[in-house]
């Protein structure tokens, strides 16, 4: 017997309903801000995420070269696909420019508990607007679309890319890229005994760096305010703006100056949301402002965007399956066109099943109570001959006996 391939899932009807049921709200939470879906190849060349990653991400993804000899790549993420659509379609389009996407990715790496090698991501992108205005709008969205699924037990930690990468050049000339990236995914570990040892053999100064990161509430910035020169104070008013703009929406973030994700092209304003239900593999979304624009050729402009870890969040959230009623139109034999007639005037409205193994009227019934049917509208001659139907609920085994009309007035109550 052939198995499916290691790090990928198989989803079963119940498991997909109950997925798709997550989806749609996200879909249409993200529709109700504005954004509109674009869709990209589930596979792009090589290049995209290399000038992107560096080459290092070679080894993490799934990278191929096809029958014509290009080195092309299933994507690991969506946020560079969507970037090469702006430039090669979209540029000259009014701004802002919000978008979604909803897609599977790929990534080689050891499976592990909420980690697979094909994993789903809702993510947006957010392409003009003013700083506070729209890092303000990006937060809120991705806790709205986290609220409307019913997760509301997570952390949100806000950073700075910019100020922390300050905080470490600043003082110290001369500090290449390389000691850079170490410090930062120290940092990224929250590994601080080492940082703090490395930065004390390299000669670096990280008096202002453990400043930043020991800050933890805007209120505490008059103590360590000498730190900053006035590009870095205008950035802290963007903060303050964007926390303030937040609290309209009753979210209130935690200053997390440790952020250090995707130093490279992240610039600006970034978030977190840490999941309270997923031991070690917690976080449930990140993003923040960009540059990758530029990078790829285009013209330069403000970006950013966040991406939701959905199969991590399906772990934790409480969706059951989507609360449609189904309804199994059940008929003796004779009267098996008749229910099929019915059957679809009322799949204009409701899910409905008919039999199809030429089951007599109570193996039907005993069927759609195994399946979890919530209805049975029993077509018999009596039923054609008084033109009317049985209803019958099969949780509380009540009965009506009604008209077409009566039936889907019945049937479409909440």
């Amino acid at each position: 017997m052939i198995e499916k391939p290691r790090g990928t899932r198989d989803f079963l009807p119940e498991e997909t309903s109950r997925r798709r049921a997550v989806e749609k709200k996200m879909r249409d939470t993200a529709e109700r801000w504005g954004y509109a879906e674009i869709k990209t190849p589930t596979f792009e060349h090589l290049e995209l995420f290399t000038l992107k990653s560096g080459e290092g991400i070679i080894n993490e993804i799934y990278a191929f070269e096809d029958k014509g000899g290009r080195m092309l790549a299933l994507r690991p993420e969506i946020t560079a696909p969507v970037i090469r659509v702006y430039i090669h379609e979209m540029q000259n389009r009014q701004k802002p420019l919000r978008l979604y996407y909803f897609d599977n990715c790929f990534r080689y790496e050891r499976p592990q508990k909420g980690r697979f090698r094909e994993f789903w991501q809702f993510g947006v992108e957010l392409i003009g607007g003013r700083r506070d205005l729209a890092s303000f709008e990006m937060i809120a969205l991705s806790v709205d679309i986290l609220r409307a699924i019913g997760l509301d037990d997570f952390d949100l930690h806000l950073g700075d890319i910019f100020l922390l990468k300050r905080s470490i050049t600043r003082g110290n000339s001369g500090l290449d890229e390389e000691k850079q990236r170490k410090i930062f995914r120290l940092i990224d570990k929250k590994d601080y005994n080492t940082l703090n040892t490395f930065l004390k053999d390299e000669k670096i100064n990280g008096e202002d760096l453990f400043a930043l990161l020991d800050l933890k509430d805007l209120s505490d910035l008059g103590d360590i305010e000498k730190i900053f020169d006035p590009d870095e104070k205008d950035e802290i008013e963007d903060i303050q703006r964007v926390l303030d703009l937040l609290s309209t929406y009753d979210i209130h973030p935690r200053l997390d100056f440790s952020i250090a994700r995707g130093l490279d092209y992240y610039n600006g304003i970034v978030f977190e949301i840490y999941s309270h239900g997923l031991g070690a593999q917690k976080q449930i979304c990140g993003g923040g402002e960009y540059e990758l624009i530029e990078l790829f050729g285009g013209k330069p402009e403000s970006t950013r965007g966040f991406a939701l870890g959905f199969d991590r969040i399906m772990e934790i959230v409480k969706e059951s399956e989507r609360d449609e009623k189904k309804i199994l139109v059940v008929a003796t034999e004779e009267c098996r066109k008749d229910a099929i007639t019915l059957s679809k005037e009322l799949r204009k409205r409701f899910v409905v099943e008919t039999d199809l193994m030429g089951r007599n009227l109570k193996a039907q019934l005993a069927y759609a109570n195994s399946v979890g049917i919530n209805f049975a509208v029993i077509v018999g001659r009596k039923e054609i001959e008084d033109n009317r139907f049985t209803l019958k609920n099969l949780a509380s085994g009540e009965q009506v006996y009604l008209t077409l009309d009566e039936l889907i007035e019945t049937l479409g109550k909440d």
